[in-house]
């Protein structure tokens, strides 16, 4: 009697490749892998606002300092005296708008993929939309297309907990798992975007506080003058 030799032992599967990621796969590379972050400008900016508010602050304490209350001895009669306050007034107006205008650089702002369809966003989202190859390659067309895939696997999401027919079901958790995939796929753009975007919005404000700052001079100036006038400085 003959035994047959026992089976061979089963060879091991191979293990399951892991998934690419953005900096391994050439069709993931971001064209701006290799630059700097955005948010690295953030203390830039917000260094260049405190120097702004430092200087604005220094003239602030020279107006009210002891040389215009040496120079309020001059003033002679009560319309003198409110030329010269009004004057003194003037300045200081120009120099707490300039503050004011200057310290909305440092407060951070709240940024989402709605911040994209903001006034303060426009430049950033007309650059972006004006060749989007440029920033996505063929990720995606435009902001928008870029930033839909959330959306439809939300929709597609709600659909599933809401159908109860057992084969809608399954095709509607391969579509979410589709929406899933190109999530993954445009996830490093889109935080790159709203980098960018947050960085944006601190550049706007940084922009107009310097416009105010230019009316801010001028008031100073006018105030200033008027009352070394009045005073005879």
């Amino acid at each position: 009697m003959t035994t047959e030799p026992p089976p061979p032992p089963p060879l091991p599967l191979p293990a399951p490749a892991p998934a690419p990621s953005p900096s391994s796969d050439p069709g993931m590379v971001t064209p701006f892998d290799a630059l700097p972050s955005p948010l690295d400008a953030v203390p830039e900016l917000r260094a260049a606002a405190r120097w702004m508010i430092a200087a604005f602050g220094a003239v602030g304490a020279a107006l009210v300092g002891g040389g215009p209350l040496v120079a309020v001895g001059k003033v002679h009669g009560l319309g003198e005296a409110l030329v010269a306050g009004g004057a003194l007034l003037v300045a200081l107006a120009g120099v707490c708008l300039a503050v004011w205008q200057v310290s909305r650089v440092l407060v951070p702002p709240i940024t989402t993929a709605a911040t994209l369809n903001t006034p303060a966003a426009r430049g950033l989202r007309e650059l972006v939309d004006a060749s989007p190859a440029d920033f996505f390659g063929s990720a995606a067309t435009g902001v928008d297309d870029l930033l839909r895939h959330r959306a439809v696997a939300v929709n597609i999401h709600r659909a599933l907990t809401a159908e109860t027919d057992p084969g809608r079901r399954e095709l509607l958790r391969r579509h979410l798992d589709r929406a899933k995939a190109n999530i993954a796929r445009t996830d490093p753009f889109v935080r790159w975007l709203l980098a960018m975007a947050h960085v944006w919005q601190i550049r706007t404000t940084f922009h107009e506080a310097r416009r105010w700052c230019v009316l801010a001079v001028a008031l100073v100036a006018a105030g200033a003058v008027a009352f070394l006038t009045v005073t005879g400085g």
